[in-house]
């Protein structure tokens, strides 16, 4: 394996909007002041939905660990670990800067997050970073977990260890593909117990679950697909385990491994496909205990709306967009088309099931193509949120429309902040609070 050199994150090079600046500008404002395009959560929806998944993990018997990756947010965070319903301390991210914001915000040291897993298999070039994290969070009585999928890794993790005269092991979910090719290796293949051999027998490590996620999911268009999907990720991580115990039968060195062992599955289609029925048709003996992760869960898009697992009111998220021009009987069968400042950056180019990269909320209208900068509203046969507004077919030049995205992650991580609205206190139009994501790498 080639030498990797180690890197750091910029954590202290990386300036964000202050929050209580932006709050003191905004706060109060309705949103028809907004400067267009922008963010904007409903903070009532994004707390339900919490709320429910605490529940669904409940209901099916599972831990939970909830992925931050979707907002990148304090206070979105607060909210999926703590909810009405429920809490947990255990988080997926999917950045080492993530992981650091987490610990900078104060979610570690207050005793909200005790457990946070670095959602992609380890990059070797940053074990260094991540073993500085670990001692940070240590001393507040958190763990960092890794993800591993290949010798190579295990091997850039031994080689950093003894280095150091205070040696330890890494906390790590072997990932596990079921089926996906995203990432992992899969459990019936050769080459998974050899990896699983070297990983019970390093000593840098110690194992501590399986862990799946089956991103083909967001393709169900019902309840039964998706606990179909859930099946796949449960019968890859249980068969895994299973052959783990059997390699730890012989092992001098068991007592170093979590037994246990946790299977971690889930996606936001997945998570929601899980209940009391999904769990009691596991026919087979568990290998562990299970825990169930999401992340979209919280904003919704249009792929989950896809799904049918979800309604429209679930979906917390929107951007505000102005129509900006319009162009009468331009369509190619000769209906209306129309302009706003919303393209490719603002909405993202990621496309799903549903026609088009977003929906109007009210109107007979979608954002039918992008560009960089600006959308291309095009007709529609009916509006795809509740009923249509009288003048859901009239569009006017300066008017803000709703629109809601395909990929809400994407969509949020363009932009620099959040308008948060609260439709339980009333103030569905009005902005009461600013969340600033956290970015960078």
């Amino acid at each position: 394996m080639p030498t990797s050199r180690q890197t750091r994150t910029p954590i202290d090079l990386i300036g964000r909007p202050s929050k209580q600046t932006l709050v003191d500008a905004f706060k109060g404002k309705p949103l028809t002041s907004l400067r267009t395009p922008a963010l904007v959560i409903d903070r009532a929806v994004f707390a339900a939905n919490c709320a429910l998944m605490h529940k669904t993990a409940q209901e099916w018997g599972a831990k939970f660990r909830a992925h931050l990756k979707s907002h990148k947010t304090v206070e979105g965070s607060r909210l999926q670990l703590v909810s009405t319903a429920s809490q947990t301390d255990a988080v997926i991210v999917s950045t080492v800067m993530e992981a650091w914001e987490v610990f900078r915000s104060g979610l570690v040291t207050e005793g909200i997050v005790k457990d946070i897993l670095y959602g992609l298999p380890v990059a070797v070039n940053k074990i260094a970073d991540l073993s500085d994290l670990w001692d940070a969070i240590a001393a507040h009585g958190a763990v960092i977990r890794l993800h591993v999928d290949h010798p190579d890794q295990i091997a850039a993790l031994e080689a950093f260890e003894s280095q150091r005269t205070d040696v330890r092991r890494w906390s790590v979910f072997v990932k596990v593909d079921c089926g996906d090719k995203r990432a992992g290796v899969p459990a019936a293949s050769p080459a998974f117990e050899s990896f699983l051999t070297r990983v019970v027998s390093s000593p840098a490590v110690s194992l501590f679950g399986f862990y799946c996620h089956q991103g083909g999911s967001y393709v169900s268009t019902s309840h039964d697909q998706a606990s179909s999907f859930l099946s796949q990720e449960l019968e890859a991580v249980n068969t895994a385990a299973g052959l783990a115990l059997a390699l730890l039968a012989e092992s001098p060195d068991a007592s170093v491994h979590s037994v246990p062992f946790v299977l971690s599955v889930g996606s936001t289609p997945t998570a929601h496909a899980a209940s009391t029925a999904t769990r009691l048709r596991l026919e087979q003996q568990l290998n562990g205990t299970l825990e169930l992760h999401a992340g979209n869960y919280p904003l919704l898009d249009l792929q989950q709306l896809n799904t049918s697992l979800i309604q429209p009111e679930r979906i917390s998220q929107c951007v505000l967009a102005t129509v900006i021009s319009y162009y009468p009987g331009r369509g190619t069968d000769g209906s209306d088309e129309a302009m706003c400042d919303a393209g490719a950056v603002a909405m993202s180019k990621d496309r799903g099931p549903i026609e088009g990269f977003g929906e109007v909320i009210g109107k007979k209208w979608r954002l039918g193509r992008v560009s960089q900068e600006h959308g291309i509203l095009t007709k529609t046969g009916a509006a795809a949120f509740g009923k249509s507004a009288a003048d859901s077919e009239i569009l006017q030049i300066g008017e803000q429309i709703h629109i809601v995205g395909q990929h809400a992650c994407l969509i949020v991580a363009a932009h620099p902040w959040i308008y948060i609205c609260d439709s339980d206190t009333g103030e569905a139009d009005t902005v009461v609070d600013i969340w600033v994501p956290w970015k960078g790498w």
